[in-house]
């Protein structure tokens, strides 16, 4: 289609659609890609407001000749949700649940509707929606009824085919019908109506016997279920057309009765094809679940946590009250033959902790042990489930004779089986392997009577391949069915009839060749061998960085903050890895490094690095954002906060002489308006009031605080040395932190000292993306601390995000080459872990009292906050710090222009949960921002530092001891 053509496509969709059209390179880019291996770029995106909206957008794709592809949560692993025409996005306004008829078992939902958030609302009945993919979180009612979605619980509530009871649709024509519905009965268009009657009925015997029966059969169209025997049954025949057909605007779906309890029993086999050979002998004991995986999936860690085995199956069992649910599971225990261990899981959040390993596969099975990539491409095929061990036998070996690895895992119960396998799809003669493969693949699960897809649809990555299984006469009457609905061929083309090529459309062919050498980059990227391309390619779009709801409390998640609040995908960190790509690919995204749609989605990532953690596949969005904004102002001239608060610590560095003064100019409003305008502050803000005597300078000038003058210092009782690491924040705006922290680390019986130099970790050159002064700093740094460094003293770094920053960027942006950045890194510790690890008989004052909160964002992603939970346990404070991001985030919430969605993102749970604490709960918060967004939000009881309160509640301070001489200690 010309320019020109596209530009009248654009303004005739402006003109009748109410919702968002989009046509900009950024909404494009953000929807090349779904969770498969392909990439398809689309004219534009539209975002209707009802189906009236979406008859308007149909009309004029039909006039113009323009494809029309409808994408829920985007997270179809077949290259289904991805098009060349117009992309249909349900979740922005199409997304509500309409009814919920708890007498009926019903809910009437919107396409766009997250499955987790019907779930919630039918949860307030006792009821829920049985079929649950690992995605659940994010994948939406309408994806799932395209892809006829099955998840862990189809052994007890079958596929999403077996829980639709009725759909409206409009067809590419805009001819309205309604499927299903009172009596099972269906208003269709004349020619629809008569059209389907005279396929059924001239194929009986084709219909009969030419569709393998399995549970898990998803493959192709269900067109065996017009027959008259099943009822004529349109609905679960359009059910899993994939988008082909015609595009969903309503649904009618069955709701479950929820169990009242659930329990969790973990058998372990000695393979898994042990496990898969005795996952079907469990069905008669009606579990809820009946999943597989393997050592290979699991990892050690985990599999540490299991009982022995080398591979095992999850079997969920459920009852009206939790001793009803444990009887089940230890019946099933008991009984189960050839099991090497077991072992009963009652505790829910255990249960949740074990669950989450599953769920995660899908990202955490695109890594192998060794790094190295796997992707989708042969993801859920279906057996029997009698057959899934001699299967799984074959299919290993398969695997072996075409040199590949990967790791099944899956549905056991219902035999179908998921893997992410090491193709190397961006080498040409690995593209050919991936086919031929897939061929053989193909050919063995036909010839055990299996389905090419069990889960996820064919899309583009199995639908070449159907007639393997089907054979020409069934492809045949695919094509009549998919013709009879949409004649004109505009609804989802190269999609399971008349496919595109399993290994055209490959979304890797787009980025730069390999052998070009890597992308330029500052930061060293050691997971990732460096290349940043590679890095990039990290993110498949399982989407968890999509999950609509507010995270749950201890620091559970923390991913992905600006979604949450705006609902936008290039918000997302997966739209934000999917911009990168197109930056680096350079066909939507044209001008490389200097990309103002690149930037306009960053711009509202908050660096909390919860996807380094809670990303199965670990990306890095904050790094990315770091590197893109150091390529991008090279040599430019940058926003007015990169150069207030991305120069803060050497600007509090000289500001501190003039604390007073600075601090009664900055309560004028008129005085403080005008340096938050210079300094690119937002107006909302109130500025941080300076100390008037600085951390450091209480120290120097305190002579209890022996040996101060260096780090190498011991104490004559033979105390271990800690040094105390003086960050800014501590030092220029809180340094009642680290007078207390002193405090409570002597009560510990530890020596403390401070580094023998000024030093700082370079996280706000970093966050502001000013690399090259970033690098300076913490070369310097490590110059300083060569006395810490070589006596092997622990650095206790009070503020979460300067010790994630010695922890991760100093020796990602040094690099291997730089030895002392790996022992700067592994020599930092919390404030708890460093009470844990070097006074661990110390017992800390009982508080007894309930603890609300703020666990930083950086330590949950980085640090780590066990250490911290076991101090506020032995301390006697109970209750749970919240999840998600306090929304300041250094130097985010301060910048002009992000104060609403900074604002937004403390509504989501830290506000909420303050204020529905006990008014006598200690308000922790370690982090500065965390502190400081508190305080300008919540009001209330002041936030403070774990050491802070730890320290309040300590006996009068002992007699200092007597100095004594300088020792290294170890």
């Amino acid at each position: 289609m010309t320019g020109g053509r596209v530009d009248e496509v654009e303004q005739s969709l402006r003109g009748v659609v109410r919702g968002e059209v989009e046509w900009g390179a950024g909404a494009r880019a953000v929807m090349t890609m779904d969770a498969s291996n392909y990439r398809r770029v689309p004219l534009g995106v539209v975002a209707p407001l009802d189906a009236a909206d979406v008859a308007a957008a149909l009309g004029v794709c039909r006039e113009y000749g323009v494809p029309v592809t409808a994408r829920g949560g985007g997270t179809s692993i077949a290259g289904q949700a991805t098009g060349t025409g117009v992309v249909m996005d349900f979740t922005r306004h199409m997304n509500r649940l309409l009814d919920i008829d708890a007498a009926a078992r019903t809910a009437r939902v919107q396409p766009g509707l997250v499955l987790d958030d019907l779930r919630r609302a039918a949860a307030a009945h006792g009821l829920t929606f049985g079929p649950d993919p690992s995605t659940h979180s994010r994948c939406t009612l309408g994806g799932m009824i395209g892809n006829n979605a099955c998840g862990s619980h189809s052994v007890a509530w079958g596929t999403t085919a077996d829980n639709v009871r009725a759909l409206d649709v409009l067809t590419y024509r805009g001819e309205a019908a309604v499927l299903g519905g009172p009596g099972g009965s269906s208003a269709l268009p004349g020619r629809l109506r008569d059209g389907l009657a005279r396929l059924a009925d001239g194929n009986l015997a084709l219909l009969r016997t030419g569709f393998p029966q399995l549970p898990r059969r998803i493959s192709g169209y269900a067109l065996d279920r017009l027959l008259p025997e099943h009822g004529r049954d349109v609905v679960r025949a359009f059910t899993g057309s994939e988008g082909t057909l015609a595009v969903l605007t309503e649904a009618t779906v069955a709701l479950v009765p929820a169990p009242g309890a659930r329990a969790l029993a973990v058998l372990g086999y000695a393979d898994e094809s042990a496990a898969a050979q005795a996952a079907h002998l469990l069905l008669p004991w009606r579990p809820l679940t009946v999943e597989g995986m393997a050592a290979d999936l699991v990892g050690a860690t985990a599999a540490a946590e299991l009982p022995r085995g080398g591979a095992w199956l999850f079997v969920e069992t459920g009852g009206d009250s939790a001793a009803e649910a444990l009887s089940r599971a230890r019946e099933i225990c008991r009984t189960a033959d050839g099991v090497t261990g077991h072992a009963v899981v009652a505790d829910p959040a255990r249960q949740r902790a074990l669950w989450r390993v599953r769920e995660d596969a899908a990202g955490t099975a695109t890594r192998m042990p060794d790094g190295t990539e796997a992707w989708p491409g042969w993801e859920d095929c279906a057996v029997p489930p009698a057959r899934l061990g001699a299967y799984l036998r074959d299919f290993r070996a398969l695997l072996a004779d075409h040199g590949l690895r990967g790791a099944p895992y899956g549905h056991f119960g219902d035999g179908c089986v998921h893997v992410r396998i090491d193709f190397d799809l961006v080498d040409p003669a690995g593209v050919a392997r991936f086919r031929r493969f897939s061929e053989a693949a193909a050919d063995l699960v036909v010839s055990h009577g299996g389905s090419l897809s069990g889960e996820h649809g064919d899309g583009q990555a199995r639908a070449e391949l159907l007639p393997k299984m089907y054979g020409p006469e069934v492809i045949a009457l695919f094509s009549d069915f998919k013709d009879l609905w949409d004649p004109d061929g505009g609804m989802n083309p190269g999609t399971l009839v008349r496919p595109d090529l399993i290994d055209s459309n490959l979304r890797f062919a787009a980025l730069p060749a390999s052998a070009s050498g890597p992308v330029d980059v500052e930061f060293t990227y050691p997971g990732d061998g460096g290349d940043f391309v590679a890095a990039v390619r990290r993110c498949v779009g399982v989407a968890k960085c999509r999950t609509s709801a507010a995270v749950g409390g201890g620091g559970s998640a923390v991913m992905c903050p600006s979604f949450r609040v705006t609902g936008e995908e290039q918000h997302s960190t997966r739209g934000r890895a999917r911009l990168l790509h197109e930056m680096l690919a350079g066909e939507v995204v044209t001008d490389g490094w200097r990309s103002r749609e690149v930037k306009e989605s960053l711009d509202l990532c908050l660096s909390c690095k919860g996807c380094r953690s809670d990303c199965p596949v670990e990306v890095d969005m904050a790094t990315y954002k770091a590197e893109f904004l150091h390529q991008h102002y090279r040599g430019r001239l940058r926003p007015r906060a990169h150069y207030s608060m991305g120069w803060i610590p050497l600007w509090l560095k000289i500001a501190g002489r003039f604390a007073r003064p600075l601090n009664f100019i900055g309560r004028v409003p008129s005085t403080a308006w005008l340096l938050k305008r210079i300094a690119g502050i937002a107006k909302e803000r109130d500025m941080p009031e300076l100390a008037p005597e600085t951390f450091t300078r209480w120290w120097h000038a305190d002579d209890t605080n022996e040996g101060h003058q260096g780090a190498a210092g011991g104490s004559p009782d033979g105390s271990r040395t800690v040094v105390l690491w003086p960050d800014t924040f501590t030092d220029h705006l809180a340094p009642e932190v680290g007078r207390a922290a002193v405090r409570v680390l002597r009560a510990a019986g530890l020596q403390v000292v401070l580094p023998p130099a000024a030093v700082c970790c370079g996280l706000t050159w970093v966050s502001t993306g000013q690399l090259d002064r970033a690098r300076t700093v913490m070369r310097r740094t490590l110059d300083r601390l060569a006395p810490v460094l070589d006596a092997g003293l622990p650095l206790v770094v009070l503020e979460p995000s300067c010790a994630a920053a010695l922890r991760a960027d100093l020796p990602e942006l040094l690099g291997t080459g730089e030895a002392r950045a790996a022992r700067l890194a592994a020599s930092v510790r919390t404030f708890a872990e460093a009470l844990e690890e070097y006074a661990p008989g110390w017992e800390p004052p009982r508080l007894d009292r309930t603890a609300v909160g703020q666990t930083h964002c950086h330590q949950h992603a980085v640090l780590g906050d066990a250490a911290d939970r076991r101090l506020r346990e032995r301390a006697g404070l109970t209750g749970e710090l919240t999840g998600g991001c306090c929304g300041l985030a250094g130097n985010f919430g301060f910048e002009a222009g992000h104060y609403e969605v900074s604002a937004a993102c403390a509504q989501e749970a830290l506000l909420p949960a303050l204020r529905a604490a006990d008014p006598g709960a200690a308000v922790l918060a370690d982090g500065f921002s965390c502190r400081t967004q508190i305080a300008q939000l919540a009001g209330g009881p002041t936030a403070r530092h774990l050491a802070e309160v730890l320290a309040e509640a300590l006996p009068e301070a002992a007699p200092p001891r007597p100095a004594g001489p300088a020792r290294p200690t170890a």
